[in-house]
């Protein structure tokens, strides 16, 4: 058996027992898995709510996919204000990021959807958990695609201007194409991150994994094997997100080198 093959071996046997010793966590608790197996369709979202509307993991994953392209165009906005030498763009940016960098994702989801209301705008559950996801997640997207645009090297732009493009068509198909590549990883972070943050918006009354797993423990007292079925569902979602995330980042390094 070569290095690499043991290498792997030892990884599974490590796993195996992680895996061993979780299960023995679990069963500690004396765990009801029939009850378990009976709502685990409805955290999946195999059926809708009594409204019609999605629930548990779909509604999950269309708040994070929506909030995360939003993000990113708000991240990319604010990264090209922080690297403007115009003071109010500076200045918006700047304050924007620290703001929402600096106070806890709840409080802002509690500031957009119990605040708004006093000010006269009455904003739905879903818009209001997209929004606050939304602006939390771009400001982090922010500094990472800043710091992807910085690390591109300066002989790309002066090339450019040699080649006598403008700024802009620079910026747009010779250093953000570019950018993407070391942004990838950490942005593709950000976005598990938001999966598993997007469980706060239960405090709005959406029917999302948390919320359902917390309504039926509640109401059975069965907390436990609701919140551990919760948990492998974000668990399973997260490993299939990094599955993805690698054979992006391998195709486009490839790209890269092609």
């Amino acid at each position: 058996m070569n290095m690499e093959n043991r290498f792997r071996l030892h990884v599974s046997l490590v796993i195996l027992l992680l895996l061993g010793l979780l299960a023995w966590f679990a069963a500690a608790f004396g765990l009801d898995y029939r009850f378990a197996l009976e709502k685990l369709p409805l955290l999946l979202g195999l059926e809708l709510n009594p409204e019609g509307l999605l629930q548990g993991v779909p509604l999950t994953v269309l708040l994070c996919l929506v909030s995360t392209l939003l993000a990113l165009a708000i991240g990319l906005a604010s990264a090209l204000g922080r690297l403007s030498r115009n003071p109010l763009l500076y200045g918006l940016a700047t304050f924007y990021n620290s703001f929402f960098k600096g106070t806890p994702l709840l409080v802002q989801i509690l500031l957009i959807y119990l605040g708004l209301p006093q000010l006269g705008i009455v904003p739905d559950a879903i818009p209001a958990g997209i929004t606050a996801l939304t602006l939390c997640y771009g400001a982090y997207l922010s500094e990472v695609l800043r710091a992807a645009i910085l690390s591109i090297p300066r002989g790309q732009w002066e090339a450019g201007k040699a080649l006598g493009m403008s700024s802009r068509a620079i910026l747009r198909f010779v250093v953000l194409p570019q950018a993407m590549r070391v942004a990838v990883p950490p942005a593709f972070s950000l976005f598990i991150s938001m999966l598993k943050d997007s469980s706060l918006v239960s405090v709005m009354g959406l029917w999302e994994i948390m919320f359902l797993s917390q309504s039926y423990g509640r109401s059975s007292y069965r907390y436990m094997e609701m919140l551990l079925s919760a948990a492998l569902i974000y668990w399973v979602l997260s490993v299939v997100l990094e599955v993805f995330q690698h054979r992006l980042e391998t195709r486009m390094a490839a790209s890269g080198r092609s």
